[in-house]
């Protein structure tokens, strides 16, 4: 036993005895008398055990691990006489600095947002003996399945959101009304792992005051959430769980936005937090000079497919998955997985196969955001092993591209919307992740009000964010008074999630796109712990309408099997069918314009079940300024279509409920307005007057 010279050794230090033990799993855990500690550090010399103070952090005591207690790669040792709830923890070798046990499920030292934090670990955390209540997973079928990605702070730490305690576990819990009224089944949190809100070089232009890095994409510790987002920071893990439980109560399903390409460790200028300390080669990708290879633009790349790496990531997942009953998990820059050492691409990453097909994991989400910071393009190609979804951004950039009038536009958009087939044609529709906007660039309201970013809060100079929005400001940049401009843009917004909402795959919602949230401009609110990151609430009273269209949209989506299947739809049409699955159209019926200028695309979406129930969908939108007049196929007979869905009609009578949409008045010809898009569906002919 060494003491330390910031404080006295406490008495019960005295009484502690080091025991080489073989470790069968690491990190930290209770046993009868003591506490097994076990960590990988096949470099470290004089390895030793801190005990720090609980409430301030300062040493106590360090433990040297006895001879014996090396076992291959790995330190293990049992600490008998010490009680796992006295001192908190970390690692030392050589001398060097204090290292955080990378197994750690419990990191204190963050809990006040915003202060630098003064990190070391806990042996046992919070809510271990957490009562779920009989509550269990939803297990939404994958063509059910509405996500809606939000970032736990932002969603409720404006004084709008009218919460108890804002911008934590709990405000985001106090929500889930508003997620079930809106008819969303599964939410994606940006990261949740315990992460450095105060680790941003870049200060406000103006102000000079230091920048956030607010989304949390530097993680930290990789098994303990995020204190600070706890209203009791005390107890992170038990108010996350809490927030798991009554989300799966409500129906809704939770997936963790989970960085693995990198850590918050950076390069060789440091800080060295854990893994650098440890054993870096097998951690990150290292030149042959020993210099840290920087894929990821934060500094380090994780050495995703070393032996050891692979393990510490699927020992990470499968914790979350069991102790906190994750439904999944979304990959930031999952290309990064797939590398080797050198940092190339691998043919059958090791990795990736294995998180694919571990038995713990099979049946949980796997999303792959399939580019990264070096180049690596993999939509549609990324490994899949049977089971990786993947982050559809073809889709944003084909809807947004078609609905402000590119050139071109028109087939690419038919393509997006029946699945991707050029993507995904072996491997089904399901798999793409369709959305138009996500964290990452403008929020919908945002893209239909300017045609460039407004970054220059963010402090770099105004050259960060998505370079190409494919966005429009309907003939004014930023906020206006001019009405026309106005409804314009609220019908932009209408047709995006009109289309989001029909197209064959796995929808994804922005938090706060169905009432209008704005970034004012900008597409990069990395650094943005304020009003412009902060989701306002009082636009879902202001936008009530849009609301409205969202949750029917939502309804209409559930409604229509014609709209969620498993399969692509193809234009052959089965024995029985009154139509082919899909079918494309123009002015007039089969006649579809594919030409470079074409602002109009029409497609008839046909199923027929087993039981030979019928459900017919029809999708029309002109992304031309001027008024069109086209003529709907014949409904399927023994029906007449009905209107579900007319962007450019005012409010209540843009989307009907489902079962109360009118009939249309003139079955033969449809008029679709500038910049506007419809939807029908065919309901058996009713010669009462009440449908009309």
């Amino acid at each position: 036993m060494t003491t330390t010279a910031s404080r006295p050794r406490p008495a019960w230090a005295e009484r502690l005895t080091a025991l080489p033990r073989a470790p069968r799993r690491l990190g930290a855990h209770p046993v009868p008398g003591g506490v097994h500690f076990a960590v990988h550090a096949p470099h470290a010399r004089d390895l030793r055990l801190v005990l720090l103070d609980r409430d301030d952090g300062a040493p106590l005591a360090e433990v040297p691990f006895p001879a014996g207690s090396r076992f291959g790669d790995v330190h293990a040792m049992v600490v008998l006489g010490l009680d796992p709830d006295r001192a908190h923890y970390g690692y030392r070798a050589a001398g060097g600095a204090l290292l955080l046990d990378p197994h750690a499920r419990a990191v204190p030292g963050g809990e006040r947002w915003g202060e630098r934090p003064r990190y070391r670990c806990a042996v046992r955390a919070d809510g271990a003996d957490f009562d779920w209540q009989g509550v269990v997973r939803p297990r939404i079928p994958t063509e059910d399945l509405v996500i809606y990605e939000l970032h736990v702070r932002g969603f409720t730490r404006s004084p709008s959101s009218g919460v108890a305690s804002p911008g934590t576990f709990a405000g985001l819990r106090a929500k889930i009304d508003h997620l079930t009224a809106l008819g969303v089944n599964c939410v994606e949190l940006l990261p949740v792992f315990e992460f450095d809100e105060t680790d941003n070089t870049y200060s406000h232009p103006d102000t000079g005051e230091p920048l956030r890095n607010f989304w949390g994409y530097n993680t930290v510790a990789f098994f303990a959430p995020k204190a600070g987002y706890a209203a009791d920071p005390s107890a992170p893990a038990r108010e996350f769980k809490e927030l798991v439980r009554e989300l799966h109560r409500a129906g809704i399903e939770v997936v963790l936005d989970v960085v693995f390409n990198h850590t918050a460790e950076g390069d060789h200028r440091g800080p060295t937090l854990s893994f650098r300390g440890l054993d870096a080669p097998a951690y990150y990708l290292l030149t042959p000079d020993g210099a840290y290879r920087n894929l990821t633009a934060t500094g380090n790349t994780v050495n995703a497919n070393h032996p050891v790496t692979r393990a510490f990531i699927l020992d990470c997942l499968r914790y979350w998955a069991e102790e906190f009953h994750i439904d999944g998990f979304r990959f930031d820059m999952a290309p990064i997985l797939a590398r080797g050492p050198d940092g190339a691409l691998l043919e059958r990453p090791p990795l990736l196969e294995e998180i694919a097909q571990d038995p713990v994991l099979a049946d949980r989400r796997l999303i792959a955001e399939a580019t990264d910071a070096a180049g690596a393009d993999l939509l549609g190609r990324f490994p899949s092993y049977g089971h990786w979804a993947e982050w559809n951004w073809r889709y944003r950039d084909a809807v947004r591209r078609f609905l402000i009038g590119r050139p071109g536009s028109a087939g690419e958009l038919a393509t997006r919307l029946v699945g991707s087939p050029d993507l995904y044609g072996s491997r089904g529709p399901l798999v793409s992740v369709n959305h138009v906007t996500c964290h990452d660039g403008f929020t919908l309201a945002d893209w239909a009000a300017y045609d460039r970013p407004r970054n220059r809060d963010n402090g770099e100079g105004g050259t960060d964010g998505i370079a190409e929005n494919h966005s429009w400001n309907c003939g004014v940049e930023g906020p206006t008074d001019d009405p026309g401009v106005n409804r314009l843009r609220a019908r932009q917004v209408r047709n995006a999630l009109l289309l989001l909402l029909v197209s064959t795959g796995v929808p994804m919602l922005l938090a706060g796109d169905e009432f209008g949230r704005t970034q004012h401009g900008n597409n990069n609110a990395y650094s943005q712990d304020n009003a412009v990151g902060w989701v306002d609430w009082d636009l879902a009273e202001r936008n009530a309408d849009l609301v409205r269209f969202t949750a029917r949209c939502l309804r209409f989506r559930q409604a229509h099997p014609a709209l969620r299947r498993p399969r692509h739809p193809d234009g052959i049409t089965p024995a029985g069918w009154a139509y082919p699955p899909v079918s494309w159209h123009g002015r007039r019926p089969w006649e579809p314009d594919w030409s470079d200028g074409s602002g109009l695309v029409a497609a008839l979406l046909h199923h027929r079940s087993p039981d030979g129930a019928e459900d017919t969908v029809f999708v029309a939108v002109n992304a031309r300024p001027d008024a069109t007049r086209i003529e709907p196929p014949p409904a399927p007979a023994g029906s007449r279509w009905h209107r579900f869905a007319d962007t450019a009609a005012e409010p209540g009578r843009d989307a009907f409920p489902v079962g109360e949409e009118p009939s249309l008045d003139s079955p033969a010809s449809l008029v679709l307005d500038g910049h506007s898009a419809v939807v029908l569906v065919a309901h058996p002919a009713d010669p009462s007057p009440e449908r009309s």
